[in-house]
């Protein structure tokens, strides 16, 4: 066999037939293979409705206990806005698979398709050996999950055994929360199919952050129901930027703050605008750094959008309970 590791990085979103033969020939090529499940710790949404687990089960599904025993399968996280921590991220859990009895040193490549912008990633690890396989067909998960989500059905472009792994995620709850997004998302985006253009929405968010703890609150209603998110929301007409931040977020959360404190308190702010930050339609968020201090943290209380508000430690925020990138926000402004 020619190298030591292959490495295939995917969503898999559901594992398909376009995906299976990358794996095999992956198998006929090297000793062992690494695939790397991305979009990891996510909340469940149209986009990501299977946590890490589901996925792994889906692909190993499709091959022989043989075979299994060379598959590593590890979870990666996303950095929406840090791809420079994505890549150091692929190269850590990549260093610390490979094992040196193989080889003293390890001839790895990294195996995959050219698709679209999508794939842009394998441009980014030049250490590593391009193995370039053709694209099987012409699937779309994108469209494997709107028929399964719009009209539960499984077409023909997954394999059978990840056809009863979703046959059994339709008797879930999880299907059915999905399911409901889905419509939720379809109808809203309905409502501008009459623009002339492609709508553009302007939101604001606030990170109010004090003594170790980030202001956060649990949104009442679709999309995005009992996670946890930042405060904000849309920019009114009539209003800026800052006056719409502090609007939303004393709405939201009846901080006992006065409104000119939480505006003298911003310290920073940064535009959030990655295409798919949001399944409403394209979004592009202002997020303000509010730095209040002292050292008792202020009443809050859920109003308006939020069904409730609270304070959370910077090491209990889950990637896996935020709303759209929320999560990924608040790493990039406060770490």
């Amino acid at each position: 066999m020619r190298y030591d590791y292959l490495i295939f990085i995917g969503r898999f979103q559901p594992f398909h037939i376009g995906h299976k033969p990358v794996i095999e020939q992956a198998l006929a090529q090297s000793h062992k293979v690494i695939v790397l499940i991305g979009s990891a710790n996510q909340p469940r949404t149209v986009r990501n409705p299977w946590d890490f687990n589901e996925r792994e089960r889906m692909i190993r599904c499709n091959f022989s206990d043989e075979e299994n025993k060379r598959i590593l399968i590890s979870p990666l996280q996303d950095y929406t806005y840090n791809n420079t921590l994505w890549i150091k991220s692929v190269q850590l859990i990549v260093s610390g698979l490979v094992h040196s009895k193989i080889a003293s040193k390890p001839l790895i490549g990294l195996i995959g398709y050219s698709k679209d912008h999508t794939s842009k990633y394998l441009d980014e690890f030049p250490q590593w050996e391009r193995v370039e396989v053709e694209e099987y067909k012409d699937i779309h998960a994108t469209n494997i999950r709107e028929s399964y989500f719009a009209l539960g059905e499984i077409g023909q472009d997954v394999t059978t055994s990840v056809a009863i792994e979703l046959e059994k995620f339709m008797a879930t709850k999880a299907y059915k929360q999905v399911a409901d997004e889905y419509h939720f998302i379809n109808k809203y985006k309905s409502a501008w199919d009459a623009s002339p253009y492609t709508p553009m929405f302007v939101t604001v968010d606030a990170v109010v952050v004090q003594s170790g703890h980030i202001l956060l609150i649990e949104r009442k209603a679709q999309p995005g129901k009992g996670l946890m998110a930042l405060p904000g929301g849309f920019l009114d007409p009539t209003e800026n930027l800052q006056e719409a931040v502090i609007r939303e977020l004393r709405e939201e959360t009846r901080i006992k703050v006065p409104a000119p404190v939480l505006a003298g308190s911003i310290s920073t702010k940064e535009v959030f605008d990655d295409p798919h930050r949001s399944a409403r339609g394209r979004t592009i968020t202002h997020a303000y750094l509010i730095e209040l201090s002292g050292d008792k943290l202020p009443k809050v209380k859920g109003g308006d959008d939020a069904s409730q508000a609270f304070w959370v430690a910077y090491a209990d925020v889950k990637p896996e309970q935020m709303f759209e990138d929320h999560f990924h926000i608040i790493q990039a402004m406060v770490g």
